[in-house]
């Protein structure tokens, strides 16, 4: 369905024919909530809260980021974190644990930069009730569990749910899938206990619910580590001489790239799907060419990169004031 993205952030005579099918995806979505809420399908209670972190429409926003910045918040309230996420990406059908050194193929590229970058125990799985219970026997001095995405994934039951938002593209359309990019209607978002919004707002913020409290996530950084030895960093300054290509296999490649502008880097974007499978050819740009890339492309461009290759290590910064509102939640 890549080629409907495109159609997802403006309206369109498509529309016109995608609408009934929203419509029949609405009512399903619906049951199905009205069905978990009335405990006519199973809902599972661990013996540790659980906060979810997702959101309401398809793509990525920077649930990731949020993720580790709130997995970082917690250790240094005390807390042992253990993160669950699905693996989107990957090629594994089991739940399983993700390293730091997994193969991003099997286990997601997401999952391997969150066990990287949070330090936290981190298991995937399409289950994520199983992939739960499957961390806390193999980690049982977890007392929390973070969920990368899942705020649909209602067989898990939830003490916190924290929705993020990009702010760039804010909710598209406004319209249910297929015709939009929503999973569920707006309606949702009174439901969750925070929403957080990714870059700022450039879309008008009434068309979210008033009475959730907001937060700011900014994603930057100006840190470039090179691919062979990390341990090699550079400035921005090190790029002005060099012919630079700038790829980005995320849910909003252009936010990296704007923020490439922003350090004034020059440089030929490469856009890719989110989660693209990186083969050697879709970096060869020349021998004599600098490649750019984010940290979740890097960790799966490793295999085959070389001493051009760089990736910006980004910096999360979250308004406090949502770990304070989690840690009141969590210590009820």
């Amino acid at each position: 369905m890549r080629w409907l993205e495109q159609y997802w952030y403006r309206i369109s005579w498509l529309h016109l024919l995608l609408w009934p099918l929203s419509l029949i995806f609405g009512l399903i979505s619906a049951l199905r909530r009205v069905l978990y809420r009335k405990n006519l399908l199973s809902v599972t209670r661990l013996p540790v809260p659980v906060v979810i972190i997702g959101n309401v429409n398809v793509g990525g926003t920077g649930k990731t980021p949020c993720v580790i910045w709130l997995c970082q918040w917690l250790v240094g309230q005390g807390f042992k974190p253990g993160i669950v996420t699905r693996g989107y990406g990957g090629s594994a059908r089991l739940q399983q644990q993700a390293a730091i050194d997994s193969n991003p193929n099997v286990v997601s590229d997401e999952a391997v930069l969150l066990a990287r970058r949070s330090g936290c125990p981190v298991w995937i799985g399409a289950d994520r009730v199983s992939a739960a219970r499957m961390l806390l026997q193999t980690h049982p001095e977890c007392n929390v569990i973070v969920s990368d995405d899942g705020l649909q994934h209602y067989a898990l039951a939830r003490d916190v749910e924290i929705s993020v938002i990009d702010g760039q593209r804010g909710l598209g359309n406004g319209m249910l899938l297929p015709a939009g990019p929503l999973r569920e209607t707006v309606n949702r978002l009174t439901h969750v206990d925070a929403m957080v919004i990714n870059g700022g707002a450039s879309f008008p913020l009434d068309i979210l619910p008033c009475d959730v409290p907001t937060f700011d996530l900014h994603m930057g950084g100006t840190t470039f580590y090179n691919l062979c030895d990390p341990k090699n960093t550079a400035d921005a300054a090190y790029f002005a001489e060099k012919s630079v290509h700038a790829a980005a296999a995320i849910g909003n490649p252009q936010r990296f790239f704007d923020h490439l502008h922003e350090l004034g880097i020059s440089f030929k974007p490469h856009p890719f799907p989110d989660h693209h499978l990186y083969a050697p050819s879709d970096l060869s740009f020349g021998a004599k060419t600098t490649v750019i890339m984010t940290e979740k492309d890097a960790v799966k461009c490793e295999r085959f990169h070389d001493e051009n290759f760089w990736a910006l290590r980004v910096d999360v910064a979250v308004d406090p004031a949502l770990g304070d509102l989690v840690l009141r939640k969590l210590r009820k």
